[in-house]
This record gives C-alpha cells, structure tokens and sequence, in this order.
C-alpha cells in the first residue's frame, strides 16, 4: 500500500490512544545516518497559528541529538509492531548501532526526513522551537520525584507540521 499526502485541516485522529497506547517514533537523519526512538509522551495541536507536534526526549537518548542537529523530524505511526517498538524504545543505538535493521524497520524518506515502510502515518515536521524542562517551573513537586529520579528533564522540539502522509 502507498502513502498519500493528506491536507492537514483535514486530519483526524484519537490522539490520546494512538500516542499513549500505540506509541510513535521520532525520527530524524544526520550525515546520512538515521536515527529513531519510541515515545508515548507527546502533544498535537495548533500553535502559533500553526498546526504543531510536540515531543520530548531525554537528554541521554541518542534520537536527542539527531533531531536537535537537525531542522526536521517525523513522527511515524504503526498499526501494531509492539515488538518493533518496544525494542526501538529499550536499546541505545550509541549501544546497538544497526538498530533499526535489528527492529526489522525498512526506512524511506518523506522530503528528506526519514520514516519506515511499515507506518501507516508520518508527520513531517519542521522544527520551530526547543527547550529543556527546567525543575524550578514545576507546580506539583510530586511530578518531579515520579518522572524524573535522576534528574534527568527531557528536552522538548515544537514542530510544525508540514505534510501528514497516510496509508
């Protein structure tokens, strides 16, 4: 099956499960190299005028440098392929180099921007803000101790979303 390119004001999607409970993974390229990881943390919505993803990425996850070396990233999603993505998200590719091979994920481009043949949508994003959590800035102190032990606050890439492709 192809990808068609669909019109973003178009676009609809359940996005609490299909970010929390399917997962996503980022993806961006460097020097021919591609990078990926899984998430189930992030955001879809409109902001400054424009339609926008946001994602976080922990600063020891090797993804985190691909997309900050970078001006675009994808989001990929996946009609099943738990196993696939539970694997991206658990092995290191600064550990495991031939990670995305070993996932037995075939990457494509989108526009320059990688993403795999088995996703069924990708968004195409271009980065437009980025940021790291700061601890100060949290009002509830228990989300702190919960999600961050090592102190280790995820940086955060504001997209805005350029292309959504579907199957």
């Amino acid at each position: 099956m192809e990808f068609k390119e669909i019109k973003i004001k178009e676009f609809d999607l359940k996005i609490f499960s299909k970010i929390d409970n399917e997962w996503m993974l980022i993806s961006a390229e460097h020097d021919g190299e591609i990078r990926g990881m899984t998430a189930s943390w992030g955001q879809l919505g409109t902001l400054w005028n424009k339609p926008v993803a946001t994602v976080f990425i922990r600063p020891q996850r090797n993804t985190r440098e691909f997309v900050e070396s970078n001006d675009h990233f994808s989001l990929s999603f996946f009609d099943g392929h738990k196993e696939e993505l539970s694997y991206m998200g658990t092995v290191s590719s600064k550990n495991e180099p031939d990670k995305i091979k070993k996932a037995k994920l075939h990457p494509i481009m989108f526009d320059g921007v990688p993403t795999y043949e088995e996703a069924n949508l990708v968004f195409v994003c271009k980065k437009i803000y980025a940021q790291r959590i700061e601890e100060k800035l949290f009002l509830d102190p228990k989300l702190v101790d919960r999600n961050y032990p090592k102190k280790d606050f995820h940086y955060f890439y504001i997209g805005e979303i350029e292309k959504i492709y579907k199957k």
